[in-house]
């Protein structure tokens, strides 16, 4: 997994590469909560993300929980695959998804 970091005033994206799993997991969730303080934005884009597990799935909630409080979450540009998953755990209704 690959993450590019781009801060631009208070938006905070995170472009993801790869696969997102139980081993890459607790590597993103550092990255976040290293730099999510502040964000008024978080977008996740996901253009080149090729798995999400379950352990991703609980990033993207801890993220969406801590941006309810100090801003917004934005899922951008997920595939036909992570769009399933989103549909599927029900994660569609919770996730701001673009």
């Amino acid at each position: 997994m690959e993450i590019k970091k781009t801060k631009n005033g208070n938006e905070l994206i995170f472009a993801i590469q790869g696969r997102l799993d139980t081993t890459t997991a607790p590597q993103f969730e550092a990255e976040l909560k290293q730099n999510i303080d502040g964000a008024e934005t978080l977008i996740l884009d996901l253009v080149d993300l090729e798995y999400l597990s379950s352990a991703g799935l609980r990033v993207f909630l801890t993220a969406q929980k801590i941006m309810n409080k100090q801003g917004e979450m934005i899922v951008r540009n997920a595939n036909e695959t992570i769009s399933e998953i989103f549909e599927v755990t029900g994660f569609s209704d919770i996730l701001t998804i673009e």
